[in-house]
């Protein structure tokens, strides 16, 4: 059983996107919103007892792709079904824990490179950048960056 604090990722509050949104507009903030591609596939998955079962086709394909590494573990059910039972390493797309997981990677990189996580919305960080203020606003995999050099932006 999973607590919600362990599969729940938070969000940003409605109130910061919009008050972040005024002061861009307010500084005339160069901004840019972007989705990173595959998100949860950069996040490693903590849990080694998640497994992903893949039957028929996509198993053998699987044993196709990278037969070194998957041949020894394709195996037949009684009907002769072929299925591949594979240990999930990475977050995947429909794993409970997959935004939670995601969302402790982005604010552990955001940090490393000098952002400060706002302590009254988790989803808003903040750093000094060339002397201004630079703000990242994020919804999952979805980011608001602004800045008031667009240089810094893009």
């Amino acid at each position: 059983t999973i607590r919600k604090e362990e599969a729940a990722s938070p969000t940003a509050a409605t109130e910061s996107v919009t008050l972040s949104s005024v002061i861009d507009a307010h500084e005339r903030r160069d901004v840019a919103t972007l989705d990173i591609p595959g998100a949860f596939l950069h996040s490693d998955n903590d849990d080694k007892n998640v497994i992903m079962i893949l039957k028929g086709l996509l198993g053998e394909l699987m044993v196709k792709v990278a037969p070194q590494i998957y041949r020894k573990y394709l195996l037949a059910n009684e009907k002769g079904e072929k299925i591949l039972y594979v240990r999930m390493t990475k977050a995947l797309y429909g794993m409970l824990k997959s935004a939670l997981l995601f969302y402790k990677k982005l604010v552990s990189d955001l940090r490393s490179v000098g952002f400060e996580i706002n302590p009254y919305d988790p989803c808003m960080a903040n750093k000094k950048s060339y002397g201004k203020q630079m703000t990242v606003v994020w919804h999952v995999d979805d980011l608001k960056v602004s800045h008031v050099d667009p240089k810094r932006v893009t």
